[in-house]
């Protein structure tokens, strides 16, 4: 009966540590990471041909996980990019659209396989949502207007998390995001131009963050 109680008695001494522990990491998690965005672009372009071409993008990023437990977390993910875009190789030859600004909010699911590890690698999948905004002509250009359509699409995600102690700790990540937009270009006197773009890009960041 003695030992029987000493051990229920060190069983809730554990559980209640534990529950501390637990209660002072907090489900919440912030990162900030330095992000390269890096286009893999398919496109197709009518009725003048070519190829659309948008150039890469290097910008600090923000995110917030919620834990739902020590393993499945809630990512997401805010930045926004500004792009330099043209049309090459077209029957006009080579157009300069401008520049446009994306906004791509990504809400991911997240798995973190080893969360008390030093190294805890990760997956996720999620939904991006794309919006496009300031799409910019320039000055000279023949071009009377141009539109992209936002947006809806896949985003998967894999990484890991350098613990270095306390609350803190490195991050690498990386994503894919799937994204299709519908470019509809207003050429004045040489008519409508449309474009169907698959921007797909990746999206590689480092940085640190913090569970609290």
């Amino acid at each position: 009966m003695k030992f029987s109680k000493i051990a229920a008695a060190a069983l809730a001494a554990t559980f209640l540590s534990s529950g501390v522990a637990l209660a002072q990491e907090g489900p919440w998690q912030v990162r900030f990471r330095a992000i390269a965005v890096l286009p893999d672009i398919d496109s197709v372009v009518s009725p003048i041909g070519g190829r659309a071409s948008i150039d890469q993008a290097y910008v600090p990023e923000l995110d917030i996980s919620y834990f739902f437990s020590d393993n499945v977390s809630m990512e997401l993910v805010l930045a926004t990019t500004n792009h330099d875009v043209s049309a090459k190789a077209t029957a006009l030859g080579n157009l300069d659209l401008g520049d446009v600004w994306l906004l791509p909010p990504t809400l991911v699911l997240q798995y973190h396989f080893a969360p008390e590890a030093m190294i805890n690698p990760y997956i996720g999948a999620g939904v991006n949502y794309t919006v496009t905004y300031s799409s910019d002509l320039p000055g000279a250009s023949p071009l009377a207007n141009i539109h992209y359509k936002d947006n809806i699409g896949l985003a998967l995600n894999a990484g890991f998390d350098v613990n270095f102690g306390g609350d803190w700790f490195w991050n690498f990540d990386v994503k894919k995001v799937y994204l299709n937009t519908d470019v509809t270009i207003d050429a004045g006197g040489l008519g409508i131009v449309n474009a169907d773009v698959d921007l797909d890009p990746w999206i590689v960041g480092i940085g640190f963050g913090r569970r609290f």
